[in-house]
């Protein structure tokens, strides 16, 4: 495959470059490249790649060797990635992909590891048929003008996962990059993957996920009207809306949270669910914060939310006012979880 058929590869997904969510220009720090014609300029790249969902704890390992390597190399560390993720292409119809980070997240949890750039590809069934040799001699190689990659030990790329790191040693020599590679013990001594966070996640496990990733885990989405029913036991609501639809999100039940709307953050909690007080026979989830000591009206605008720690599940209660006294205990349990994680 030569260099002017992976052009044509790549942009037999160029729609999905614009499907990327927009980047908050507070996250500027990073460069994000969204093609390889962008990317030519960038002196001795040095370069890793995956997925990176999450960017959690085992990730920063990968993501600490590169910025060292880079700076030793007098070079600028990259993260090569893909969208969509390869499953929604490969695998249209599997309803079963949830995700850890939305777009801006990933970027936002990225500077904060100092990476330099960040390469988006957009990712095709053309493209996974690439071979190993191809996807190194036309896209890293040709493409990127790659320094040197860093990569772990069990990395496997190319059609059918054909090449793993003794097959890239080999391509490195041919096409004069450095390989460096991030030892098993190296990695595995942060015992995190991103299956655990989910699972941990699944399960309403805040604590433990908050620790895997490293931060506490985010809900990004948009304000927008409900029934209003909270305001009239005097716990009114923001419903979000989800931005991504892929992200994962917890368990059901109420959860202590740390609120940031309006360029400013809140103490609050969260309940995800389907509100069996309410909507006794609704089967759709609903995300929904009250933010303490606020009361702005924010429909429309967006919203994250940070979960600290799980409070209880959701249960149904016999009546509103019920519920109501729930709710002031949920406060005082909350409160006292952040001013825990403060502290």
């Amino acid at each position: 495959m030569g260099c002017g058929e992976v052009r044509a590869v790549l942009s037999t997904c160029a729609q999905c470059i614009e499907r990327l969510p927009t980047i908050a220009p507070n996250f500027a720090a990073v460069k994000v490249h969204r093609d390889l014609a962008s990317f030519r300029e960038v002196p001795r790249p040095v370069l890793t790649t995956g997925t990176f969902d999450g960017v959690h704890r085992g990730h920063r390992v990968i993501l600490e060797r590169l910025n060292e390597v880079a700076r030793r190399e007098d070079g600028e560390s990259v993260l090569f990635t893909f969208h969509p993720h390869p499953r929604m292409v490969l695998h249209p119809d599997d309803s079963g992909l949830e995700l850890l980070n939305t777009q801006d997240e990933k970027i936002a949890l990225l500077e904060a590891a100092g990476v330099d750039h960040l390469l988006v590809i957009p990712f095709s069934r053309s493209f996974s048929r690439m071979t190993a040799v191809e996807y190194v001699r036309d896209i890293l190689v040709e493409g990127i003008g790659v320094h040197a990659v860093v990569i772990g030990y069990d990395h496997r790329f190319g059609r059918n996962r054909e090449g793993d790191i003794h097959v890239l040693r080999q391509l490195g020599e041919a096409y004069d990059f450095q390989v460096k590679e991030i030892p098993a013990q190296e990695i595995d001594r942060v015992k995190v993957s991103s299956t655990k966070v989910r699972e941990a996640l699944k399960e309403g496990d805040i604590r433990t996920a908050d620790s895997y990733l490293g931060y506490a885990y985010p809900l990004s989405g948009v304000v927008v009207a409900g029934d209003r029913i909270g305001r009239t036991i005097g716990y009114p609501t923001a419903n979000i809306a989800m931005i991504d639809p892929y992200k994962l999100v917890p368990a059901n039940g109420v959860y202590a949270v740390r609120v940031d709307v309006r360029g400013s953050t809140h103490d609050g909690m969260l309940n995800i669910g389907t509100r069996p007080t309410i909507s006794e026979r609704s089967a759709d989830r609903t995300v929904e914060a009250h933010v303490f000591d606020f009361s702005a009206d924010i429909y429309g605008e967006p919203i994250t939310v940070r979960l600290y720690a799980r409070l209880r599940d959701e249960v149904r209660f016999p009546d509103l006012e019920a519920l109501r006294a729930q709710l002031d205990r949920d406060t005082g349990s909350a409160r006292g979880a952040l001013k825990q994680m403060r502290s």
